[in-house]
């Protein structure tokens, strides 16, 4: 028997989690469900699998359904000590944590200090402060399994070696890790994206995501959030790192050694396969989704991105270099910028603009940021980035 957590049930990767864990059978049970706002959703997901405990952090949802539990089920109060309790149970198996930005984070700690094993969809908090919460990890025997497709795959490249070694030991023998990208719905595009609306950005081309990933696919800055994100996991400097254009999103990432030997990853492009990798590791199931075919595979491509065309990428990478708080800085600022596009109120080319801004004006730390100074600068770069978006002073940014 395993017991599950899934924080952010509501969302793709917490549906998609439900789906797997309704197919595996009695053997995965859910004792935990939040979602922010969907209370409609919710309230199915609560009666169909009974959990234990229950939490909405909308207070006006939760308003909504506080008396509408089934019996056996506890609505905990809309805050966000109701997750970190529920991310922290003793009963708890694995914790699967889908939420979406820097909300995920003291959730995501305290599962680590209980000793949890936790399924990662959640990138934000790895891009904040990646490297000292691998170290919480190995300080209290916690684990991490990367959900997200490319994460996944790398981390499915190296697992057999990782039964014998740290990652650490296992880095000195990368030579390169090639972190594929579909390149969003804009790859192909002719022409400026100044005039991209938010239902373009929207139309993903392969996977099926919430609102904010998606828009952060089409501007690629969700590559370079993987890029630290991995960096962080697997212990790897950011000139390992190379990031690949592969439309067909078959490849879904690929690890190369020091011998010129690559191991990759290939299927479907289905998040239920990495979530129920994850949800299952260190077995494998029989999975609900098409194996593929190679016969009909009729062509690979790789790529190589376009900086000048989607600079956020290059962001990313220059906040990793930067190490110290900029990763939490780089973070938050796009959090607010991709909600200001979304709500119509900048531009597609605009949300990169006020990345830039906010980044050059972050205070400097050096060597990698304590948890509570990924919090502090998240809420600086928070303000700073409301700020900006209210004088527009992100207009006079070149990039």
């Amino acid at each position: 028997m395993k017991n599950i957590v899934i924080l952010g049930s509501t969302g793709s990767i917490g549906t998609s989690s439900l789906d797997v864990i309704a197919r595996l059978g009695p053997n995965y049970k859910v004792i935990g469900l939040s979602a922010n706002n969907n209370t409609e959703l919710l309230l199915k997901q609560i009666h169909s699998f009974k959990p234990r405990f229950a939490a909405v952090l909308n207070p006006e949802s939760y308003e909504k359904i506080k008396d509408q539990m089934p019996e056996g089920t506890r609505l905990l109060p809309p805050e966000i000590d109701s997750l970190m309790f529920m991310a922290s149970l003793p009963s708890a198996d694995l914790i699967i944590n889908g939420l979406v930005g820097a909300v995920g984070f003291q959730p995501l700690v305290s599962a680590i200090k209980a000793g949890k094993t936790i399924a990662l969809a959640n990138k934000e908090p790895m891009v904040m402060a990646g490297k000292t919460l691998m170290k919480e990890c190995e300080r209290w025997q916690a684990a991490i399994l990367p959900v997200d497709s490319e994460p996944s795959a790398i981390f499915q490249c190296l697992a057999g070696m990782a039964n014998e070694h740290t990652y650490h030991e296992i880095a000195q023998d990368i030579s390169k890790i090639f972190l594929t990208a579909s390149g969003g719905p804009f790859a192909k595009r002719k022409g400026a994206l100044s005039t991209v609306t938010p239902g373009e950005a929207l139309n993903h081309p392969r996977w099926s995501m919430g609102k904010k990933i998606t828009v952060d696919s089409a501007t690629l800055m969700n590559k370079g959030f993987e890029s630290i994100e991995i960096m962080n996991l697997f212990n790897v400097p950011e000139e390992k790192v190379q990031i690949v254009i592969h439309p067909q999103s078959i490849v879904h990432s690929a690890v190369e050694f020091n011998d010129g030997a690559i191991l990759a990853q290939m299927g479907e492009p289905d998040m239920r396969v990495p979530i129920q990798y994850a949800i299952t590791y260190p077995l494998r199931a029989e999975s609900p989704v098409k194996k593929l075919n190679l016969f009909e595979t009729a062509r690979l491509d790789f790529l190589e991105p376009d900086l000048e065309r989607f600079p956020c990428l290059a962001l990313a990478f220059a906040a990793a270099r930067a190490r110290g708080v900029m990763p939490a800085v780089l973070s938050a600022a796009d959090e607010l910028a991709v909600d200001a596009f979304l709500k119509e109120k900048i531009k597609f080319t605009d949300i990169a603009k006020v990345v830039y801004t906010v980044l050059k004006t972050a205070p400097q730390t050096k060597g990698d940021a304590s948890l509570n100074q990924a919090l502090e600068a998240d809420q600086w770069a928070r303000e700073r980035t409301l700020a900006c978006l209210k004088d527009k002073s992100y207009k006079k940014a070149v990039l």
